[in-house]
């Protein structure tokens, strides 16, 4: 698959559920309305979808939400979809929020998945309820430490909070590099309602590096893993510390990603409201033909770029649509 700008379309993200055990002050509301569960693709159905893409080039695929191990037996399309490493996936990844990992980490082990992404803002119990709204701390670590003891390789994403966690983000690198895991700062994207104030949240990573370079000395490094993050290495620990820089850089120019949701949309940029069902022609036959000429008609025309941008006038988000419902 290649799009009108000559990027080679080799990553798909797909949601599984919008649904989530937390409520993240910079994801979604506190009373988020979810999804009735009749509109979700059944496992059959997204299994089915992956496979179409991975047909058509796909290398990389990340299971997302929501939260996507709330979703009833998603070990089981893990498993599955894991049968294909080695032939024709190169990998298969996972980002969770953490809280349900104690329970399922061996299980994402024995599907072949490799490394995962845990999305975690602060090691300060009260400062994590706040920022979850009622979340506990110390699952999501319990749920870390049985991912690092079945073999999974762990990298921690921090959303960059201006009055929440900035001071912590030092505490946060030394703790994840100590524990052998890269790390990964990223900027609040403005996509749905939360019920918080985007402008009042943002915090630009230019100020963090400048921060950061007054404690840490930081070297630019070549490393990509086929993301949007720009890594540099940290001397002093000598770990991975990356950016994602939707609002201060933009990144577009080497994307390589589409997202599909749980009710089978496919967004062909984050930061972009133009859509593609493939639902419908998923189910209008078991013949892929349909469902191949509606994932290329919707590749033709991936746009160059997002819209993110942060309105300090009415402090309302780029996308009214939420991440929950896109996928991370």
């Amino acid at each position: 698959m290649i799009d009108p700008f000559g990027r080679h379309i080799t990553y798909l993200r797909v949601s599984v559920t919008d649904r989530c055990d937390l409520r993240c002050v910079y994801c979604m509301a506190e009373h988020q309305t979810f999804l009735p569960k009749k509109e979700l693709l059944t496992l059959e159905e997204l299994e089915r979808l992956c496979g179409a893409f991975i047909e058509k080039g796909v290398r990389r695929l990340r299971i997302t939400g929501g939260e996507p191990l709330v979703r009833k037996d998603v070990t089981r399309l893990i498993g599955r979809l894991g049968a294909r490493l080695g032939d024709s996936l190169d990998e298969l990844t996972l980002t969770t929020n953490g809280s349900q990992l104690a329970r399922h980490a061996h299980a994402l082990a024995e599907a072949g998945v490799k490394r995962i992404n845990v999305s975690l803002d602060t090691l300060d119990a009260a400062r994590f309820r706040a920022i979850t709204r009622w979340g506990e701390l110390g699952q999501v670590l319990a749920g870390i430490d049985a991912a690092q003891a079945a073999g999974l390789k762990i990298k921690i994403n921090t959303v960059a909070l201006r009055d929440l966690n900035r001071g912590e983000i030092p505490q946060m690198i030394e703790w994840a590099h100590g524990r052998g895991m890269d790390l990964t700062l990223i900027e609040t994207m403005p996509l749905g309602e939360t019920g918080a104030d985007r402008v009042e949240q943002y915090l630009p990573l230019s100020l963090v590096r400048a921060d950061l370079a007054r404690c840490f000395t930081l070297d630019d490094i070549d490393y990509r893993t086929g993301g949007p993050a720009r890594y540099v290495r940290v001397a002093e620990t000598g770990g991975r510390l990356g950016f994602i820089t939707p609002l201060t850089h933009n990144f577009c120019e080497s994307c390589n990603r589409v997202r599909v949701t749980c009710t089978g949309t496919l967004f062909m940029c984050l930061g972009q409201e133009d859509a593609a069902d493939l639902r419908a022609p998923l189910r209008a036959s078991q013949d892929d033909a349909l469902l191949s000429a509606a994932i290329d008609a919707a590749i033709a025309r991936k746009p160059k770029g997002h819209d993110f941008i942060i309105d300090r006038r009415h402090k309302a988000p780029a996308l009214a649509r939420p991440m929950s419902m896109t996928g991370g």
